[in-house]
């Protein structure tokens, strides 16, 4: 299983949220170039960015921050956050960007994302954030009265390359993934299913593995990198897809902690 470190991006700045709650950001480090770095040394093989300003405003705000951060580090890179027209995402993918995640204009446009698929095969990306069971779009901010399964079920039919999924109700507070939610939309798709939201320790890690048989393919980690609560290196080690050979055997916990 993939542990991809998340940067969330808001003001340039390398942010945590909780419950997707823009009153109640976080501010972790400045530099958010220092901190793929970081996470790049220490193992991951993608990093998961978001820009938070360009979810709220409909279009990409952070993309200095993204370009700096794609040229500074050897590892892909997948970006999501107010990208709901074709320009936007062609416009990232020219910047070195691997994969694309939609969110809102999966609800809003389905016919785009299909679109996107065909045109940027094997690059787009799905992100389908729930607050039970049903859909979020415009940056957590609004609620649809779309479920998440027949949403997932469309978008892999469109071609789409994986599935993200977050329930919102997990993200930021440390309380461990909704294995319940991920099961059933694993289940009904054959594309992959990546986990995101509450995973706070090696043993969320080692319960979501139980779930890779069915296609959970990889699981997105943020505050509890940032607190020190998971080290990066240990997460790999425990779930198995790192970069050993370049990391340093005496390399220590995680910067941030």
């Amino acid at each position: 299983m993939e542990v991809i470190p998340a940067i969330d991006l808001l003001e340039g700045r390398c942010v945590r949220l909780y419950q997707g709650d823009y009153a109640r950001s976080e501010v972790f480090d400045e530099n958010p170039v220092a901190v793929a770095q970081q996470w790049v040394e220490q193992g991951a093989t993608r990093l998961h960015l978001v820009d938070l300003d360009g979810a709220k405003a409909g279009h990409p705000v952070n993309q200095v921050a993204i370009e700096a951060i794609v040229q500074s580090i050897n590892v892909p890179v997948q970006v999501g956050g107010g990208l709901r027209d074709r320009q936007s995402v062609a416009d990232l993918l020219g910047l070195g960007v691997q994969r694309i995640i939609l969110g809102t204009v999966a609800v809003e446009q389905p016919d785009l994302v299909a679109q996107l698929c065909q045109e940027f095969p094997g690059q787009i990306v799905v992100g389908i954030d729930a607050r039970q069971g049903k859909v979020a779009t415009r940056g957590w901010l609004e609620t649809s009265e779309v479920d998440a399964v027949p949403l997932a079920q469309q978008m892999a039919g469109f071609g789409a390359a994986a599935i993200i999924y977050t329930d919102i109700y997990r993200d930021g507070t440390m309380q461990g993934p909704n294995r319940e939610a991920l099961r059933e939309l694993a289940e009904a798709i054959s594309i992959p299913v990546i986990a995101s939201g509450g995973i706070s320790s090696v043993t969320d890690l080692l319960n979501l593995l139980g779930l890779e048989a069915i296609g959970v393919t990889g699981a997105i980690v943020g505050r509890a990198l940032y607190t020190g609560d998971l080290v990066l290196k240990e997460a790999i080690r425990a779930v198995g897809n790192g970069r050993w050979q370049d990391v340093p055997p005496d390399f220590g916990s995680s910067a941030f902690a």
